[in-house]
C-alpha cells in the first residue's frame, strides 16, 4: 500500500502512512513500507527450521537470523493484481505463485492478498493461502503510519493500546526465548492507553524503541480487537482488529532519514504488524502453525479508521 488518506477531526485530509511518490523508491532497499511481507514474516533463527525431519535453510538477511523471507521476499517480487469493486468495498486482489525451494522454503505456495476499503471506513487485509508441501507460512502487511500525516515528524505523542497482557521475551538477536513475560510493570504495558514515547527510554535495545510481539488476549483465531492508536493532535484513530494470534510493536528505529527512508526518520512512524509469533517453528512451547496439503492459511485483519 503506497498511500492511505484519512481525514483529522476538521475534516482536513492527510496521508496517514509511510512510502515513496515514485515507483523507483520501492525498487531499492528500503523498510518494507506498506509491503506484504512473506513467506514468513519476522524473524527465524539462523536461517533454520525442521519439516518432517528435513532440515532447510535460509538466508540469514538479518545476521545472524533470517528475516521477512529472505533476500527476495513477497515485498520484492511481481504480483497479479485484478480489482475488486462490489456495492459495498472497492480494492484489489492479488495473487503470486512461491514456488517450491523458493528462498529455500519447502511447497509451491500459492498466495491471495485483498485489500480492500469498505463502507464502514475499514481497511480489510485477507490473506489466503495452500501448498502442496508442508510449509512454515506467516503473512502480514508492513504498514508504517503516522497519524499525524507523512511529514508532521514524530509519533511519540501518539496515544496506543494493545490488548495484551503478554509479550514475548526475545534474546539479543530479537529470537523469541520461548517464554511469554506479563506486560505489567514494564515499559511494554498498553493495557491501558499510553503516549508511544512516555516510557520509550526505558527500553533496553541498540537502537532504543519498541520492536515487540505481543501475544493477543484471544488465540483461537477469531475476530478480535488488537490494539487502537490516537493523535491526539489530529483526532485521527486508527483501530485494529484481527483473527491472528499476535502483533509486532515498532516503532520505525531504524529509520535514518536516508533516501531509502524517504527522509522519514527515527520514530516518525510506526508499525503493527498481526502475525504468528516470530521463529514458532523452532518453538516447541508456541502453537505450531505450519501449513500442508489440503489445508488453507486464512488470515484477515482490519484496521477501522476514524477521529474525534
Amino acid at each position: 500500500m503506497v498511500a492511505m488518506e484519512t481525514p483529522d477531526r476538521d475534516g482536513k485530509i492527510a496521508n496517514i502512512t509511510l512510502g515513496f511518490d515514485e515507483i523507483k523508491g520501492y525498487e531499492q532497499r528500503h523498510p518494507y513500507f506498506g509491503s506484504t511481507v512473506g513467506r514468513f514474516c519476522n524473524r527465524i533463527a539462523k536461517g533454520k527450521f525442521t519439516v518432517g525431519g528435513e532440515e532447510y535453510t535460509l538466508a540469514t538477511n538479518n545476521d545472524p537470523n533470517h528475516l521477512h523471507g529472505g533476500e527476495v521476499g513477497y515485498d520484492k517480487v511481481i504480483w497479479t493484481g485484478e480489482a475488486v469493486d462490489t456495492e459495498t468495498e472497492v480494492g484489489v486482489k492479488f495473487t503470486y505463485l512461491s514456488k517450491d525451494g523458493e528462498e529455500g522454503y519447502p511447497g509451491n505456495l500459492k498466495i491471495t492478498a485483498t485489500y480492500t476499503l469498505n463502507d464502514n471506513n475499514e481497511m480489510k487485509v485477507d490473506f489466503e493461502a495452500t501448498t502442496d508441501k508442508e510449509t512454515p507460512v506467516n503473512l502480514t502487511n508492513h504498514n508504517y503510519w503516522n497519524l499525524a500525516g507523512v511529514g508532521a515528524g514524530s509519533i511519540l505523542d501518539h496515544e496506543l493500546s494493545i490488548t495484551s497482557d503478554k509479550f514475548l521475551a526475545v534474546d539479543e538477536t530479537l529470537i523469541p526465548t520461548g517464554e511469554l513475560t506479563d506486560v505489567a510493570g514494564t515499559p511494554l504495558d498498553f493495557t491501558k492507553s499510553e503516549k508511544i514515547g512516555a516510557r520509550i527510554k526505558d527500553i533496553v535495545a541498540d537502537p532504543v524503541g519498541y520492536d515487540h510481539c505481543y501475544a493477543l488476549r484471544s488465540q483461537d483465531g477469531s475476530m478480535k480487537a488488537a490494539a487502537r492508536v490516537k493523535d491526539p493532535k489530529s483526532g485521527r484513530v486508527m483501530e485494529i482488529s484481527t483473527t491472528q494470534p499476535g502483533i509486532q510493536f515498532y516503532t520505525g528505529n531504524f529509520l535514518a532519514g536516508a533516501d531509502s527512508d524517504n527522509g522519514n526518520k527515527q520514530y516518525e512512524g510506526f508499525c503493527l504488524e498481526t502475525q504468528h509469533y516470530p521463529d514458532y517453528p523452532n518453538q516447541p512451547s508456541f502453537a505450531q502453525s505450519n501449513l500442508k496439503p489440503g489445508e488453507t492459511y486464512k488470515q484477515t485483519t482490519i484496521h477501522k479508521f476514524s477521529a474525534e
